[in-house]
């Protein structure tokens, strides 16, 4: 999910060099400041992995790690994908304010899959692993499903046509943090296997959600800021720090139910006012 569409990246510059080649490297090869934003993104998602892996997966199979420190790793693995959408919300708006190389599509879509997609069912299924071995393979089949949730998702927004200013489906940032929020939230196994494959079934669905732009995009930011700081006082302990970050995460949830309820009103809304147009316009 960016601010701007990948179709609607701005072209190449051009160049004096007939043959599209600068130094004698093609036009093809070369990046753009936008696609060093989306490989950050990409390095933000195998980093969480990093951290989930070294942090969380492995003092829990050697039973060598101490409570405070996996807090911390698992909070600067949530940490990354929070900066890993921060990278996804401008790289768009970049290329479209400076230049987009040829690659730029397929770069976001396969940064997003590793952040928005790799990461967050890997988080799942170390939880799975970590509550216990009886759920495990269950964990295991619910981190499968976000995984080709999101799968599904990036192809489909590549080659599907949809109406100016929505995504069709939770976008695939959102859905990763929202998916994570729920592994916070401690919640008993079986709701939050239920919240994680229904998040995973948004993702995929036909439920509109409005693009970032403008005052949206500021409240997004403004959020994942926000997000970032309350994870962070979890982290370290601080006072009131684990009933900040279970309110943000209750309120991820939240907005995820609620941002395509207030989507849907209004197009009823505008599907209302185009019938009262049309049939003022046919009486005599």
């Amino acid at each position: 999910m960016t601010v701007i569409d990948r179709k609607s990246r701005g072209k190449w510059a051009e160049v004096d060099d007939e043959d599209g080649e600068d130094d004698g490297m093609p036009l093809s090869m070369r990046l753009s400041i936008a696609d060093t934003l989306t490989l950050s993104n990409a390095t933000c998602g195998f980093l969480a992995v990093y951290f989930t892996t070294t942090g969380v997966l492995i003092p829990h199979l050697t039973n060598s790690g101490d409570a405070g420190v996996v807090r911390n790793n698992a909070a600067t693995a949530v940490l990354l994908m929070l900066l890993a959408s921060v990278f996804d919300l401008f790289d768009g708006l970049v290329a479209r304010k400076l230049r987009a190389s040829p690659m730029g599509a397929e770069l976001d879509n396969l940064s997003d899959l590793i952040s928005f997609g790799l990461a967050p069912a890997y988080f799942v299924l170390v939880w799975g692993m970590v509550v216990g071995d009886v759920h495990e393979p269950l964990s295991a089949v619910a981190a499968i499903v976000v995984l080709l949730a999101v799968i599904l998702r990036l192809a489909r927004f590549s080659c599907v046509q949809v109406p100016s200013g929505v995504f069709q489906g939770m976008p695939s940032p959102f859905g990763a943090l929202t998916v994570v929020s729920i592994v916070l939230l401690e919640l008993p196994f079986t709701p939050t296997l239920l919240a994680i494959v229904g998040v995973a079934w948004l993702m995929v669905s036909r439920v509109e959600y409005p693009k970032p732009r403008g005052t949206l995009a500021v409240a997004m930011l403004s959020w994942i800021v926000l997000s970032m700081a309350l994870l962070t006082a979890w982290a370290f302990d601080a006072p009131g720090g684990l009933l900040m970050l279970q309110t943000a995460c209750s309120l991820q949830l939240v907005l995820g139910a609620v941002i395509p309820l207030f989507a849907m009103v209004r197009r009823v809304y505008n599907f209302s006012n185009h019938r009262r147009e049309a049939r003022a316009g046919v009486e005599p």
